[in-house]
């Protein structure tokens, strides 16, 4: 599967889903795209995309796309370090044009 992490998400996260292949909005020279335009750049290059922008489902069209979204609730590493299989079992879940806004269970 191939996931993309918006900006924000943390990219240790990295490490929790070593079986897929991740790369960062940055790395793609994607960094300052707007939500919009990045969502287009991500329709038919990503399966998922990752990201801590909690209105993105609000404020974007995600009907229709090719790829899954989902929303991690916090930027804090520390916070979903804890979190990593609650994270990689959500993932595993995704299918092209849902939306899942992640709740942690502590």
């Amino acid at each position: 599967m191939k996931i993309l992490f918006d900006q924000g998400t943390p990219a240790p996260l990295r490490g929790a889903l070593a079986a897929h292949e991740v790369t960062t909005a940055y790395e793609m020279g994607w960094g300052e795209l707007e939500n919009g335009a990045l969502l287009d750049a991500v329709t038919g290059a990503f399966d998922v995309f990752i990201t801590t922008d909690q209105s993105l489902p609000f404020q974007q069209n995600l009907k229709g796309r090719t790829f899954a979204v989902l929303v991690l609730p916090t930027t804090s590493w520390p916070r979903l370090q804890s979190h990593l299989g609650q994270i990689a079992a959500a993932v595993e879940e995704l299918r092209p044009g849902l939306i899942l806004a992640l709740q942690l269970h502590d």
